[in-house]
């Protein structure tokens, strides 16, 4: 027992104080497991190193099991590895904790916070989440449909091959609550679960008829489609949008500007999500109004920085939101007119 007691804590020793790595820790592991211990031999030691580049894993904890087992067995090797990766579990711990407690801003999409917010959907499970505030919607995700040959509207998927996204993620119920408007359901097409590079590749290769995906405009997986083959993209008309957006006052719509894609030289209406950001209620009014104050005074300077800063817009930011304002961002919003 005692002799896995100092495995344990040598080993965590070795572990907690050694930064840059495997071969950053072989010096220590010199003095104390062949110089000091005589644990194992220099020779050995240099063998457990050779062994430990070859084999998955980290060197040093994969040295620290040969180590280990060489001295007490089994129980050896695994006394050693939780001895070296001791304190990295702790150090990590600690600095998750704080890192959480500071964690006061995300950008996330306002369809996903309605689901948490309500405790909807993706968040059905898991119940509603109301710790959290909104303080500006930034810029638009585009729910894309993409398909191939005859395929020219939304009402043609029935009985066709339809990516819809990655199994529960957010694409998924973006395609589900969009065929539903149109009255359709997953029971009408056939169903294929694939992210977006996926779909793409698979409705290049004749695998799928057509695909979802909701990204900024536009996007590059269909951009490099679209050199290699005709592509169509899917228009949701008045009538659609509104009737998903009174289902779920989280879309707007949408205009993707003609020649976005190659092929694709009209505008096409459809619908969108927005980037959102979002703040803790624990943030004060004073700071969050300064937050957003510093955002949309300064829009042109942002715009300049970055493409998405150009869709930086008051009216947009407060449009299609779900989740309540935080007083800070609200108090600015109501002085410059964007909400009463």
């Amino acid at each position: 027992m005692n002799q896995l007691l100092d495995l344990f804590l040598t080993f965590a020793r070795i572990g907690g104080l050694t930064f840059g790595g495997g071969y950053a820790m072989l010096p220590i592991l010199q003095r104390e497991v062949v110089e000091k211990r005589h644990w194992a031999t220099e020779e050995e030691l240099m063998d457990y190193y050779a062994i430990g580049q070859c084999t998955p894993g980290i060197i040093a904890v994969n040295t620290a099991t040969f180590v280990g087992q060489g001295l007490a067995g089994s129980i050896g090797g695994i006394v050693a590895t939780l001895g070296v990766v001791f304190p990295s579990l702790i150090i990590i711990t600690i600095i998750a904790a704080f890192i959480q407690n500071f964690s006061d801003l995300a950008i996330v999409q306002n369809d996903v916070m309605d689901y948490a917010y309500n405790g909807t959907d993706l968040f059905a499970e898991e119940g509603a989440a109301k710790d959290f505030t909104t303080v500006a919607a930034l810029y638009a995700e585009v729910c894309q449909i993409v398909s191939s040959g005859d395929i020219k509207s939304v009402a043609d998927l029935k009985g066709k091959r339809v990516s819809v996204g990655d199994a529960g993620s957010g694409v998924e119920f973006n395609a589900r609550q969009i065929l539903e408007a149109y009255g359709i359901s997953f029971d009408d097409i056939q169903v294929n679960n694939l992210g977006f590079g996926d779909s793409a590749d698979a409705l290049k290769d004749g695998k799928i008829d057509a695909f979802f995906c909701t990204a900024g405009a536009p996007t590059t997986a269909i951009v490099e489609l679209a050199t290699t083959n005709a592509i169509n993209l899917l228009e949701i008309d008045d009538e659609h949008a509104k009737k998903l957006a009174d289902a779920h006052p989280f879309y707007t719509t949408y205009s993707i500007p003609g020649g976005s894609y190659k092929g694709v030289d009209d505008d096409v209406q459809t619908v969108a999500i927005k980037a959102t950001l979002i703040a803790s209620p624990k943030l004060s009014e004073e700071t969050v109004y300064n937050l957003t104050k510093a955002i949309f005074d300064n829009k042109d300077e942002i715009a300049s920085t970055h493409a998405k800063g150009e869709e930086l817009d008051l009216e947009y930011a407060v449009s299609g939101i779900s989740v309540p304002f935080h007083p800070g961002a609200e108090k600015y919003f109501k002085e410059v007119g964007a909400i009463k």
